[in-house]
């Protein structure tokens, strides 16, 4: 659920106090319908039902929050079994605020002379409707309380593999949709040969009766600061599959002598980030605690080697300390061979803007056809949707709202293929 969605609900609710102060006023001008004791008694509804709001209003964001965990989580059983509920809970608390937002509006059109906006909201909200409040608020609590017991609790403000699941150089898509030119874009600037210099300059070390000169690369061959490009756009659109095709592209491996993956996310912590980098390097945990021994174990095992390094999904946090963190990371960087890269995916333009060394590379929705192409082969599990007239002219009329997003498509498309039917 939308962070803007919290936002207009709050909004709303906001307006909803004029209203409020309204009816408390409604209430004593209309004093000859009810008695004194009526009238007290409607007040402090009135200020129930305003509290009631309010306490809705505080607990809306947390359960967008929950939601998009559960979405996460959506491959275990129990999960998924309470995740429309929790969701049909959201959408009531949603048509709350636009009845109450309804009522405001009508006053404001009708104006406080005219007592029949109060009169409809006594009898249809606070004589029928008022229990709907109290409903959706339980029903809430039970629902994260069962969550809760699932594993799915509290804002998480650190890396958390079950919010955001870790990812690998490893393509989970064989195929790539829509991104050919940007592939092709990634590997000019990594100035990757069609035939592998590296394959070359290796055939011809082992003909040489010397190795000594091709195993010691001068200093002057290594590079002042790694150039850095980011792979940058919205979440979902992209950004780490094309990053795992280039990891994956043969003529990368071929050029590159060792290539390293690295998951970020949001938790910027420089040395388990080295930790990481190193056994990458050795396929063995680092021995030592010591942030300078680290470094320096790391500079020791990229020395001269032409390396590729990937940080995908990379969040502001990366910039605390006024960049320090950021550039600390970095030192090790500089024993490295001239030639190597850096690729970095991010969907945080601040982090763009500074790191990177050359233009980004920036994704945005897949187009038109081939947006398409992809929803089919999620849906019906090839390009070809012709078994399927019906469910194309449907799907089709879906394929705006996705807005181009891959992960949208890929997400909901396999959610419909498990019954590939109209109604469903």
């Amino acid at each position: 659920m939308s962070l803007s969605a919290a936002i207009g609900f709050i909004s709303g609710f906001n307006e909803c106090v004029t209203f409020f102060q309204w009816a408390k006023s409604a209430i004593s001008s209309l004093h000859s319908r009810w008695s004194s004791s009526q009238q007290q008694g409607l007040q402090g509804h009135v200020l129930q039902l305003e509290s009631g709001l309010q306490c809705l209003r505080d607990t809306l964001p947390a359960m967008y929050d929950l939601i998009d965990k559960a979405e996460w989580r959506s491959h275990k059983h129990g999960v998924a079994k309470l995740l429309p509920n929790l969701k049909d809970v959201v959408s009531e608390a949603e048509n709350l605020l636009d009845e109450f937002s309804w009522y405001e509006m009508k006053v404001q059109v009708e104006g406080s002379a005219s007592q029949s906006p109060f009169i409809e909201f006594f009898d249809t909200v606070i004589q029928g409707n008022f229990n709907k409040l109290n409903a959706v608020q339980l029903r809430f609590n039970h629902l994260s309380s069962q969550l809760n017991n699932m594993g799915l609790h509290g804002v998480t403000q650190r890396f958390d593999k079950l919010v955001r699941p870790e990812t690998t150089s490893f393509p989970n898509e064989t195929k790539i949709f829509g991104r050919d030119e940007k592939l092709e874009q990634i590997l000019v600037f990594l100035n990757v040969p069609t035939i592998s210099k590296r394959k070359r300059e290796t055939s011809s070390t082992n003909a040489s009766t010397s190795t000594s000169t091709s195993s010691n690369v001068s200093n002057e061959s290594r590079v002042s600061s790694l150039p850095i490009l980011p792979i940058a756009g919205i979440g979902g659109v992209g950004k780490t599959t094309l990053a795992q095709h280039i990891c994956s592209h043969q003529r990368v491996k071929s050029h590159f002598e060792l290539i390293i993956w690295i998951c970020v996310s949001d938790d910027f912590d420089v040395k388990r980030l080295t930790k990481e980098v190193i056994q990458s390097c050795t396929e063995k945990g680092a021995t030592t605690d010591n942030l300078d021994s680290l470094q320096h174990a790391l500079s020791n095992h990229l020395n001269n080697k032409m390396l590729l390094i990937v940080l995908d999904d990379m969040w502001d946090d990366a910039l605390k300390e006024n960049g320090q963190c950021w550039k600390r990371f970095c030192a090790p960087f500089r024993s490295v061979q001239e030639g190597s890269m850096m690729l970095i995916t991010t969907r945080c333009p601040k982090v763009t803007e500074a790191v990177r060394t050359v233009e980004p590379v920036i994704l945005e929705g897949l187009k038109d056809d081939i947006f398409w192409n992809f929803f089919a082969s999620c849906l019906f599990g090839s390009e070809n949707s012709d078994n399927y007239p019906e469910l194309e002219c449907i799907g089709r009329r879906i394929l705006p709202k996705l807005k181009g997003s891959p992960l949208a498509a890929k997400t909901l498309g396999r959610m419909l293929s498990m019954d590939l039917q109209a109604s469903h």
